[in-house]
C-alpha cells in the first residue's frame, strides 16, 4: 500500500515515468520513511496502470535506450490516493524495534559486551539525531508543513531513542541487566 500511496502522491506533482519516479522517491527518501522496496516499483506502476489508476500520456523512444513510458494520475487514480491516504493516517501498527527481542534474553549475556555494542550504538544514534536536526533546519520554509512533522518526527523518534539507549547503556556497563525489582526511570520522570 505504501508503495502505491508513493507513486500516486509523486504523480500530484508532475506526469513521470517510471525511472524519474525511483529519484523522486530517493530524493524524498520516501525508502527511508516507510517499508518500500524501491525495486517493486516498476510493478506497482504496471499494477496502477492496469486498475486504471494511472494512463499513459507519451512514450518516449531512443536508439539507444529503453522507451520510457511517461504516467498520469486519472482523476479515478486520484481518488484512490485519497482513500491510501486516509488508511495510512488511520493504520496503528505495533513498533517492533531489533534489540526488543535480544532485551528479553539479555540477562544471560555477557553484560560488556553488550554495554560494548550498546556503546557503538548510542554513537551511531547521536549521529542520526544531529543528522535528522540538520535535514530538518535546511527544510524550514522551502518544504510543506507537513512534511516538516515528517522530519520533526524523524528527528524526534531518534533523539527519544537516543535518551533510552544511554540509560540502557548506563545500565548494561554497570552489570544491572539481570537486576530485578528496581524501577527503570522512564524518559517523562
Amino acid at each position: 500500500m505504501s508503495m502505491k500511496l508513493a507513486i500516486l502522491g509523486i504523480l500530484l506533482e508532475k506526469d513521470m515515468h517510471p525511472y524519474e519516479m525511483r529519484l523522486k522517491m530517493k530524493e524524498k527518501a520516501v525508502d527511508r520513511n516507510a517499508k518500500i522496496q524501491i525495486g517493486s516499483l516498476y510493478y506497482a506502476v504496471d499494477q496502477l496502470a492496469l486498475q486504471g489508476y494511472l494512463e499513459v500520456v507519451e512514450v518516449i523512444k531512443s536508439d539507444k535506450r529503453p522507451d520510457k513510458t511517461v504516467y498520469h494520475i486519472t482523476d479515478t487514480g486520484i481518488a484512490y490516493f485519497e482513500e491510501l491516504l486516509m488508511q495510512q493516517f488511520e493504520m496503528m501498527e505495533p513498533v517492533y524495534h531489533p534489540m526488543y527481542i535480544a532485551l528479553a534474553f539479555a540477562k544471560y549475556g555477557d553484560q560488556k559486551k553488550i554495554a560494548a555494542v550498546l556503546k557503538e550504538r548510542v554513537r551511531k544514534t547521536e549521529h542520526q539525531v544531529n543528522f535528522y536536526y540538520e535535514i530538518y533546519q535546511d527544510h524550514v520554509g522551502t518544504v510543506s508543513r507537513s512534511v516538516l512533522y515528517l522530519m520533526a518526527g524523524r528527528y524526534e523518534h531518534e533523539l527519544t531513542e537516543l535518551k533510552w539507549l544511554r540509560k540502557l547503556y548506563e545500565d548494561a556497563e554497570a552489570g544491572l541487566l539481570a537486576e530485578m525489582g528496581e524501577r527503570i526511570d522512564l524518559i517523562d520522570d
